[in-house]
């Protein structure tokens, strides 16, 4: 199966999970089980997302410095309650400055 075949089934797969949700009725929605759940998956999923990014590189587990501080650093700057970009830019900024350093 070519590469560009799994994208296009991806991206027809994603298109059709989006539609799905248009079609959900909205007394499913009310349920407060339901809409607590629906409330906390992307924040889940973005921090699985990010934790996935900070420790491994490709297949495998990669704990080094500079990703796990840069990981630190922007944990506390999402601790301090400071702007997104901000949160990207310190986690960025320190991961750099220790890349450049090691």
């Amino acid at each position: 199966m070519s590469l560009w075949v799994l994208v296009l089934a991806t991206a027809a797969g994603c298109y059709l999970l989006k539609l799905a949700g248009y079609l959900v009725p909205a007394r499913v929605l009310e349920h407060p089980q339901v809409r607590r759940v629906v409330e906390l998956l992307p924040v889940a999923l973005l921090a699985a997302l990010v934790v996935v990014e900070a420790v491994a590189d490709g297949s495998h587990w990669s704990f080094d410095a500079p990703r796990l501080l840069g990981f630190g650093a922007g944990a506390v700057a999402v601790w301090r309650r400071m702007p997104f970009l901000v949160v990207v830019v310190a986690a960025a900024a320190v991961a750099a400055v220790l890349r450049l350093a090691f």
